[in-house]
């Protein structure tokens, strides 16, 4: 099983930025793939980026191209979210979650996931 923890939410002014970070931990922790998804008041969950645990591809939903970034730190089994110019619309509750490194990307992203954070929230004001 993978425990995952999200840090770094906070409230942030339109064009600011934030920085989040997954923690993974547990067995094999370092063979998934790990996904950002958010879920505002009232919408569903979207996909957000995907960093793909075998082989380090990255992928990004159209609304954050340009300005999130994902990486990872290995040694402290940390994946990060850098996001930039960031907009009020960007406002809702982020999630990291964990998939098998044989899913896709893009398969993750609509969901295709194994084990979830609990969440932290961003609000960016205007």
């Amino acid at each position: 099983e993978v425990h995952l923890v999200e840090s770094g939410g906070g409230l942030v002014q339109a064009g600011g930025s934030l920085r989040l970070s997954c923690a993974a931990s547990g067995s094999n922790s370092d063979e998934y793939s790990i996904g950002w998804f958010r879920q505002a008041p009232g919408k569903e969950r979207e996909g957000v980026s995907c960093l793909s645990g075998a082989d380090g591809t990255t992928y990004y939903s159209d609304f954050v191209k340009g300005r999130f970034t994902i990486s990872s730190d290995s040694a402290k089994n940390t994946v990060t979210l850098q996001m930039n110019s960031l907009r009020p619309d960007d406002s809702a509750v982020y999630y990291c979650a964990a998939s098998e490194v044989w899913i896709l990307c893009g398969t993750i992203l609509n969901g295709a996931v194994a084990y979830w954070g609990q969440g932290t929230e961003v609000t960016v004001s205007s």
